[in-house]
């Protein structure tokens, strides 16, 4: 029987921000009455058949154990390692996480920027090259979330998007359909079937220097900035130029490294290039990590997970994610659901809408508290847990949710009830162990 962590992380979507560009393999689609408006994209595959990235014979190798997964076939996890003892493998050394099941796509021309605020709260037309942000996307008159995104800006009239895996289908539809209304001078391409790696750990930028073929300074590369450099393969030879960016999903010093160029199909270093890494780092220092690690780590570091944590009914300002929108933005609006969203950033006590619900961090005692379970406050529901994993660092039951507004505020003692039986519950502030990016001191 898979352990409850296992059952989570198979129905988890982790995400981490990637930025580059490149060619699609995809087919143009022509759309009628759309002005100076392309659309490009690859293929799904046929009949439900899952796809298997650039590594899945390396998965296969290693020992994965290989799960169905936003329509991929995808290691949840790998022989000879526990879930927990992968999630401290990260937290002291590094692992490396396939993530070419997330979604890749280029907006590129003169109305690029003006198309990326229109369906999201950011700003992106004063962005500053190779830096990448979240945000999110966002549906008209309501301001929910469709999707949450990382995008990069790689030229002046060009960003790389990267959205979620299970969403491939609904966003798909979103773009294309937003596209159309905007008719500005975009081009749209999703780019399929592509390489992509997260390096993640507080050992991550030793191991990267030791593969780097290019004159990098990577301390001075900061978390939210990205560069073009080559990587030293085994047998000698060296990689086009990839897109090295760092960030990350597990709350780790880490890069996000995409095996794709603008003048290169490069697909087929994705494999060589990750052999490389693990070559030079050895297995005290790397490893190879999977879905359930990602998910773990993910939740300790507050992050949150589309389709659990964020969904269509719910705005910024309830997932507390209000620090994405920048103060410019507030005031002027003009971004799907502006009116809801503005109402809702000026709280009750000051005269405005305010919100209903907060997303919230939990630490539960006994049981860990999981998705759908009730959250009350003197016998009477207030909220739900959208995730919920035991920590494998603090050895807590951790959990995240949405109460109603009021009892937000950390110390706040709530109930939760696991397999019919109340539980206590503290609200906690998140993340729930300490982030270590590396960012400027200035």
């Amino acid at each position: 029987m898979r352990s409850s962590i296992v059952s989570a992380a198979v129905r988890a979507a982790p995400r981490g921000p990637a930025t580059l560009p490149f060619r699609s393999s995809g087919h143009a689609v022509p759309r009628l009455g759309r002005a100076q408006t392309k659309v490009r994209f690859a293929s799904d595959a046929a009949g439900g058949e899952l796809k298997k990235t650039p590594l899945y014979e390396l998965h296969v190798a290693k020992g994965g154990k290989m799960v169905p997964f936003a329509g991929h076939s995808m290691p949840v996890q790998y022989a000879g390692a526990s879930l927990a003892e992968s999630h401290h493998f990260t937290r002291k050394h590094g692992s490396l996480f396939d993530v070419s099941h997330m979604v890749q796509h280029i907006f590129k021309g003169k109305d690029a920027a003006a198309f990326l605020e229109r369906v999201t709260p950011s700003a992106w037309s004063t962005m500053g090259g190779m830096q990448s942000k979240l945000t999110t996307f966002l549906w008209p008159e309501t301001g929910g979330i469709v999707d949450d995104s990382v995008v990069t800006r790689i030229g002046e009239d060009e960003y790389y998007v990267v959205t979620n895996g299970a969403c491939l289908d609904k966003d798909t539809k979103y773009l294309d359909e937003e596209l159309g209304k905007f008719g500005g001078g975009v081009e749209w391409t999703r780019l399929d079937g592509s390489g992509l790696v997260a390096l993640q750990g507080p050992q991550a930028a030793e191991v990267l220097s030791e593969v780097l073929a290019s004159d990098v300074d990577l301390d001075g590369l900061y978390f939210g900035n990205a560069v073009w450099a080559k990587l030293k393969l085994a047998d000698g030879s060296e990689t086009h130029p990839v897109l090295v960016s760092r960030g990350g999903y597990t709350g780790e010093d880490g890069f996000e490294l995409s095996f794709n160029g603008k003048l290169y199909p490069a697909l087929e270093t994705t494999t060589p290039a990750v052999e490389a890494l693990l070559e030079a780092a050895g297995p005290a220092r790397l490893q190879l990590a999977g879905l359930g690690a990602r998910d773990s780590l993910r939740l300790e570091a507050g992050m949150c997970l589309y389709g659990h944590d964020l969904d269509d009914t719910t705005t910024p300002v309830e997932a507390g994610l209000s620090w994405i929108i920048p103060q410019d933005r507030r005031k002027s609006g003009g971004f799907h659901g502006a009116d809801v969203i503005a109402a809702q950033l000026t709280p009750k006590s000051k005269g405005g809408r305010g919100v209903e619900r907060r997303r919230v961090g939990l630490v539960v005692e006994g049981a860990p508290a999981r998705e759908g379970a009730e959250v009350h406050k003197d016998g009477q529901k207030v909220g739900t847990i959208t995730s919920g994993v035991p920590s494998p660092t603090l050895g807590k039951n951790i959990a995240m949710g949405y109460v109603k507004d009021g009892l937000h505020k950390a110390g706040t003692e709530l109930d939760v009830v696991v397999r019919g039986r109340q539980r206590k519950a503290v609200v906690t502030k998140m993340p729930f162990t300490p982030t270590r990016y590396h960012k400027s001191e200035a």
